[in-house]
């Protein structure tokens, strides 16, 4: 569904004028997730159902704890940090031999999955910090650890963290530092 769409869809109920994109593509995710919650269980799919609402919950919570609306950045990274807890759950029972509960947890992780934009490749993540490291000028004798933070502060300006596996970033990033001071 469009950012148009979703406005002209909003209009008749409410008559502020949302102002900035990414409300419109929180607002977008929110829906989606909303017409696929509504759609199972019109089909009475149980799982998808009850996946789907446990997400819209935390996703509320968050925006009550935030006192606004949150970002569709941090939709996304709740989607995929949920996913991440059914692929541990999955390991676990297959761990205990569950097979049974681990399936269900595999199928739920693979459902949140639809709704993720595909992580930044490592070389896609290695152009990026190069881009960063000719920006800032580093001197050889900085401190290591505020030239990181320097090079994660610039990086993620550029780069929506949603997009980004955090712990390939911070490997990335001390390869590069290291390849430099040699």
């Amino acid at each position: 569904m469009s950012a148009l769409r979703v406005r002209h869809l909003l209009l008749p109920y409410s008559r502020r004028v949302l102002s900035t994109a990414s409300r419109e593509s929180a607002l977008e995710i929110r829906d989606v997730l909303q017409t696929r919650v509504k759609d199972a269980m019109r089909a009475k799919n149980i799982t998808a159902s009850m996946t789907l609402r446990s997400i819209l919950a935390e996703i509320n919570a968050a925006d009550k704890a935030a006192n606004s609306k949150i970002s569709s950045s941090s939709i996304i990274n709740i989607i995929r940090k949920a996913s991440a807890r059914r692929h541990d759950a999955a390991a676990q029972y297959t761990q205990a031999k569950r097979p049974d509960i681990a399936e269900k947890e595999l199928a739920e992780a693979s459902l949140l999955e639809e709704f993720l934009p595909p992580l930044l490749s490592s070389a896609e993540i290695d152009q990026e910090i190069e881009d960063v490291l000719t920006s800032l000028s580093l001197a050889p004798n900085d401190d290591p650890r505020k030239a990181t933070g320097r090079i994660f502060k610039e990086f993620y300006t550029k780069v929506d963290r949603s997009l980004v596996d955090a712990e390939l970033v911070k490997n990335r990033v001390n390869l590069a530092l290291n390849a430099e001071k040699k």
